[in-house]
Protein backbone atom coordinates (compact mmCIF):
# COMPACT_ATOMS: atom_id res chain seq x y z
CA UNK A 1 0.00 0.00 0.00
CA UNK A 2 1.36 3.63 -0.59
CA UNK A 3 2.05 5.82 1.89
CA UNK A 4 -0.25 8.75 2.49
CA UNK A 5 2.08 11.96 1.77
CA UNK A 6 1.32 15.40 3.42
CA UNK A 7 3.44 18.42 2.70
CA UNK A 8 3.66 21.08 5.76
CA UNK A 9 4.40 24.72 4.57
CA UNK A 10 5.10 27.97 6.50
CA UNK A 11 7.83 29.94 7.48
CA UNK A 12 11.41 29.30 8.21
CA UNK A 13 11.41 32.21 11.12
CA UNK A 14 8.31 30.57 13.03
CA UNK A 15 6.51 32.38 15.26
CA UNK A 16 5.86 30.47 19.14
CA UNK A 17 2.08 30.00 17.93
CA UNK A 18 3.12 28.75 14.30
CA UNK A 19 5.71 26.59 15.91
CA UNK A 20 3.40 24.93 18.40
CA UNK A 21 0.74 24.28 15.77
CA UNK A 22 3.33 22.85 13.18
CA UNK A 23 4.89 20.26 16.03
CA UNK A 24 1.39 19.41 16.82
CA UNK A 25 0.89 18.86 13.14
CA UNK A 26 3.65 16.87 12.29
CA UNK A 27 2.47 14.56 15.52
CA UNK A 28 -0.60 13.86 14.01
CA UNK A 29 0.68 13.02 10.66
CA UNK A 30 2.66 10.76 12.25
CA UNK A 31 -0.04 9.22 14.35
CA UNK A 32 -2.22 8.37 10.98
CA UNK A 33 0.54 6.81 9.23
CA UNK A 34 1.31 9.31 6.77
CA UNK A 35 4.52 10.98 5.77
CA UNK A 36 5.55 14.63 6.51
CA UNK A 37 7.16 16.08 3.66
CA UNK A 38 8.56 19.25 3.60
CA UNK A 39 11.29 21.89 3.03
CA UNK A 40 13.75 20.62 5.35
CA UNK A 41 14.67 23.56 6.84
CA UNK A 42 13.91 25.60 10.00
CA UNK A 43 10.63 27.36 11.18
CA UNK A 44 7.62 25.73 10.58
CA UNK A 45 9.43 22.86 8.47
CA UNK A 46 11.55 21.60 11.70
CA UNK A 47 8.75 21.59 13.94
CA UNK A 48 6.51 20.17 12.14
CA UNK A 49 9.34 17.72 11.42
CA UNK A 50 10.51 17.29 14.84
CA UNK A 51 7.08 16.48 15.81
CA UNK A 52 6.57 13.30 13.07
CA UNK A 53 9.89 11.98 14.84
CA UNK A 54 8.54 12.30 18.20
CA UNK A 55 5.80 9.99 17.30
CA UNK A 56 8.19 7.66 14.99
CA UNK A 57 6.94 9.10 11.88
CA UNK A 58 8.49 9.25 8.33
CA UNK A 59 9.82 12.74 7.24
CA UNK A 60 11.16 13.76 3.86
CA UNK A 61 12.60 17.49 3.38
CA UNK A 62 13.41 18.97 -0.07
CA UNK A 63 16.37 21.27 0.88
CA UNK A 64 17.16 24.55 -1.75
CA UNK A 65 20.75 23.90 -1.86
CA UNK A 66 23.01 20.78 -2.62
CA UNK A 67 24.56 20.38 0.58
CA UNK A 68 22.46 17.54 2.78
CA UNK A 69 23.68 18.65 5.91
CA UNK A 70 21.81 21.90 5.97
CA UNK A 71 18.81 20.33 6.69
CA UNK A 72 17.07 19.83 10.05
CA UNK A 73 17.89 16.80 12.04
CA UNK A 74 14.51 15.42 12.42
CA UNK A 75 14.56 14.96 8.53
CA UNK A 76 14.85 10.94 7.73
CA UNK A 77 15.45 11.75 3.86
CA UNK A 78 16.97 14.35 2.90
CA UNK A 79 16.65 15.60 -0.80
CA UNK A 80 19.28 18.33 -1.85
CA UNK A 81 17.54 19.67 -4.75
CA UNK A 82 19.89 22.34 -5.53
CA UNK A 83 16.45 24.72 -6.85
CA UNK A 84 16.73 27.21 -4.38
CA UNK A 85 13.22 28.44 -4.28
CA UNK A 86 11.80 26.40 -7.19
CA UNK A 87 11.98 23.90 -4.97
CA UNK A 88 8.82 24.70 -3.27
CA UNK A 89 7.71 23.36 -6.86
CA UNK A 90 8.70 19.79 -5.22
CA UNK A 91 7.34 20.18 -1.62
CA UNK A 92 4.29 20.83 -3.32
CA UNK A 93 3.68 18.55 -5.59
CA UNK A 94 5.47 15.74 -3.48
CA UNK A 95 2.06 16.08 -1.12
CA UNK A 96 -1.33 14.40 -2.20
CA UNK A 97 -2.51 17.41 0.34
CA UNK A 98 -0.73 20.77 1.86
CA UNK A 99 -1.44 21.87 5.12
CA UNK A 100 -0.27 25.92 5.82
CA UNK A 101 0.91 26.82 8.57
CA UNK A 102 1.22 30.57 9.42
CA UNK A 103 3.95 31.51 6.66
CA UNK A 104 4.97 34.92 4.88
CA UNK A 105 5.65 35.21 0.95
CA UNK A 106 6.96 31.70 0.45
CA UNK A 107 4.65 30.27 1.94
CA UNK A 108 1.92 32.36 -0.29
CA UNK A 109 3.98 31.63 -3.55
CA UNK A 110 3.58 27.86 -2.14
CA UNK A 111 -0.57 28.00 -2.16
CA UNK A 112 -0.71 29.68 -5.15
CA UNK A 113 1.41 26.55 -6.50
CA UNK A 114 -0.48 23.96 -5.18
CA UNK A 115 -3.79 26.13 -6.42
CA UNK A 116 -1.64 25.82 -10.27
CA UNK A 117 -1.03 21.64 -9.62
CA UNK A 118 -4.75 21.46 -7.91
CA UNK A 119 -3.44 20.39 -4.41
CA UNK A 120 -5.94 20.72 -1.89
CA UNK A 121 -4.50 23.14 0.37
CA UNK A 122 -5.51 23.31 4.37
CA UNK A 123 -4.68 26.46 6.28
CA UNK A 124 -4.40 26.35 9.92
CA UNK A 125 -3.75 30.32 10.67
CA UNK A 126 -2.16 31.46 7.04
CA UNK A 127 -3.36 33.51 4.49
CA UNK A 128 -6.87 34.63 3.56
CA UNK A 129 -7.24 34.48 -0.21
CA UNK A 130 -10.44 34.72 -2.00
CA UNK A 131 -12.01 32.42 -3.96
CA UNK A 132 -12.65 34.59 -7.01
CA UNK A 133 -9.58 35.86 -7.30
CA UNK A 134 -7.37 32.27 -6.72
CA UNK A 135 -9.10 30.85 -9.96
CA UNK A 136 -11.87 29.43 -7.84
CA UNK A 137 -9.41 27.45 -5.74
CA UNK A 138 -10.01 28.08 -2.17
CA UNK A 139 -7.90 27.18 1.26
CA UNK A 140 -10.10 24.93 3.38
CA UNK A 141 -9.18 26.28 6.80
CA UNK A 142 -9.25 24.28 10.66
CA UNK A 143 -9.24 25.44 13.97
CA UNK A 144 -6.38 23.19 15.15
CA UNK A 145 -3.89 20.92 13.93
CA UNK A 146 -5.82 17.54 14.48
CA UNK A 147 -8.48 19.43 12.07
CA UNK A 148 -5.98 19.91 9.55
CA UNK A 149 -4.76 16.73 9.24
CA UNK A 150 -8.07 15.26 9.46
CA UNK A 151 -9.09 17.43 6.54
CA UNK A 152 -6.12 16.71 4.53
CA UNK A 153 -6.56 12.97 4.59
CA UNK A 154 -10.63 13.49 4.13
CA UNK A 155 -9.88 15.21 0.64
CA UNK A 156 -6.85 12.53 -0.10
CA UNK A 157 -9.46 9.41 0.64
CA UNK A 158 -11.80 11.20 -1.73
CA UNK A 159 -13.96 12.88 1.22
CA UNK A 160 -15.16 15.95 1.70
CA UNK A 161 -13.43 18.02 4.12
Amino acid sequence: MTKRCIAVIGSGVATEEESRNALEVGREIARQGAVLVCGGLTGVMEAAARGAKEMGGLTLGIIPGEDPSSANPYIDIVIPSGLGIARNVLVVSSGQAVIAVGGKLGTLSEIAIAFVIKRPVIGLGTWQIEKARSGGNEIIFARDAKEAVRKALEVIEGKSA
